[in-house]
């Protein structure tokens, strides 16, 4: 097999150099084109678009699904107006400009959420409706133009497959496994897309059942037994019409409760988790039982969602993720006033009153609805977004950026870092390494964490650059002696001594294209190391 790993990480700031006419296929632990060149699916999650999410909204308990937010705009609006909302956020929210930019952002995929509902009738007589297939139908077209794969993510399936908000659950049960006959609109569904796409090369997988049956509500052990079995009646049915396309198939559990596979259904098939760190204090979650699952299953695996942190995190997991061969997808794109999303959508002015509304369902209508909703149809569209480079940058590693002293590569002892005593182990982040990590106070709060290394000790890092050129480096240290800063093997020696965090300018040092090797090494005494700044003089 050719070795062409799509890492953006390397290539940085290209578009992506994928084949817009080949079908991937799973060889092994990797996923190939038809020339036999590796890919490694690095994408975004398309949410909130054709199904809407109410914490993306800041809505509280009565909008945190699509039917109960389509019933707030629908209360503010009247039935025809909300209508027309609708078709317009659907066209604004994702465009041709947010897959342009996806694709120059350094990502090569995306996954769109799907809900059933866009795309066939909840109610008999059931049938197929047009605007979700015509929807897809541009994502795919504009996605094959800017060289981007599509996982076709079936997020919310006919009844709901979790019975929670994140899947449009009618009734708060996971009906598609209590009623039959949700099982058999779901199969009807997933040919349909299948005979529609089954030609479409872009289309680089069928997520067929997203996050399904959660543990804490009883619905895993209730209904698990069925959804194996579900899994090989969509592949059949599909294969059927589409021999092609790669299938993933998620655990249940939020898609992380792998004991149901025992061996792959489809020779063409990779297996999936997310991958959230949502722990306090921040801890990097082992994926240990995960890579054993892929040895034993002889596939790959991929992380269908991470994010919903910080840059600490994006940096930390993106990199855990590629260094064990697994493809990543981050969630989401863009959602409202955020920081932590490589898009922020503004809050229109008088938002606060519609999401007042949505704590009950109930209540008084918003002054000015039809002002404050059609702001937001201006306030979804790309070019009216905040854009936060440094979330982008963190995933890709590349500079400008900030790194975390804990977060020093995976190549394990000797190779990432090197300390004296390995057998103690961390309590904290890294757990099952022997680096000290120690918790930071910053303004009297806790939540981040440093590193503490004595004399002969050291850590590695790696970094990308989209051009050779100098870059100003700053480091924050606290402690009494001296370290040795590298770039790329140049030594720079920095003393440090106080009581106090410190941040010590270095030498502004030409940096290499593409990946950049850094390391610091305690030459005397006890060093806390909390971070790296690498950017230009300006910022």
């Amino acid at each position: 097999m050719k070795t062409f790993l799509v890492s953006l990480a390397v290539l940085i700031g290209a578009t992506m150099t994928v084949s817009s006419q080949s079908f991937l296929h799973t060889e092994n632990h990797d996923i190939v084109d038809e020339q036999g060149n590796k890919i490694l699916l690095q994408g975004v999650g398309l949410g909130n678009w054709l199904l809407p999410e109410g914490y993306m909204w800041k809505f509280g308990s009565q909008g945190d699904r699509p039917r109960k937010i389509e019933a707030i705009v629908k209360a503010h609006l009247g039935e025809k107006e909300a209508e027309k909302f609708w078709k317009q956020f659907r066209k604004n929210y994702i465009t041709e400009d947010d897959i342009k930019r996806i694709a120059e952002l350094g990502y090569n995929s995306v996954r769109p959420a799907l809900n059933a509902r866009l795309f066939m009738s909840e109610e008999p007589p059931y049938k197929f409706l047009d605007e979700g297939f015509q929807l897809l139908d541009n994502l795919i077209k504009w996605c094959k133009k800017y060289k981007l794969y599509v996982i076709i993510d079936m997020h919310g399936a006919p009844g709901g497959q979790t019975g929670q908000n994140i899947d449009d659950s009618p009734n708060n049960l996971p009906e598609l496994f209590s009623n039959p006959k949700n099982q058999d609109l779901l199969e009807k569904l997933w040919v349909k897309i299948a005979k529609r796409y089954r030609n479409e090369p872009i289309v680089a997988a069928y997520d067929l059942l997203n996050e399904p049956l959660p543990e804490n509500t009883g619905a895993a052990a209730q209904y698990k037994d069925q959804l194996m079995p579900l899994y090989i009646k969509l592949i059949k049915a599909i294969r059927k019409v589409d021999k092609k396309h790669i299938f993933t198939l998620e655990g249940y559990n939020w898609s992380n409760n792998w004991s149901l596979f025992d061996q792959s259904p489809d020779k063409n098939l990779f297996f999936q988790f997310h991958y959230y760190c949502w722990d306090q204090p921040t801890n990097l979650n082992d994926i240990s039982h995960f890579i054993e699952k892929r040895q034993k299953l002889n596939t790959p695996i991929w992380v269908g969602e991470t994010g919903e942190k910080d840059n600490t995190i994006y940096f930390a997991t993106t990199q855990y993720f590629e260094k064990n061969n697994i493809g990543w997808s981050f969630w989401p794109w863009k959602k409202m006033d955020t920081s932590n999303t490589p898009y922020s959508i503004k809050k229109p002015e008088g938002w606060a009153s519609v999401a007042a509304y949505s704590q009950k369902g109930e209540g008084e209508i918003a002054l000015d609805a039809q002002r404050i909703f059609d702001e937001l149809l201006e306030n979804v569209k790309l070019g009216n977004c905040v854009y936060y480079p440094d979330v982008v940058n963190a995933m890709f590693r590349r500079l400008p950026l900030k790194i975390e002293a804990e977060n020093y590569g995976h190549d394990g002892y000797n190779k990432s870092y090197f300390v004296k005593d390995i057998n103690s182990l961390s309590k904290q982040y890294r757990k099952k390494e022997p680096v000290k990590i120690a918790p930071v106070s910053a303004n009297g709060r806790g939540g981040g964490q440093a590193i503490v290394l004595s004399s002969g000790e050291w850590t590695v890092y790696k970094v990308n650059a989209a051009d050779a050129t100098s870059w100003h480096t700053i480091i924050r240290t606290k402690g009494s002696g001296s370290i040795n800063f590298y770039i790329n093997g140049h030594a720079l020696n920095i003393d440090i001594e106080g009581d106090d965090w410190i941040e010590t300018a270095l030498p502004s040092y030409p940096y290499q294209d593409g990946e950049n090797e850094l390391k610091i090494e305690v030459l005397k005494g006890e060093i806390a190391i909390d971070w790296i700044l690498a950017a230009n003089p300006r910022v």
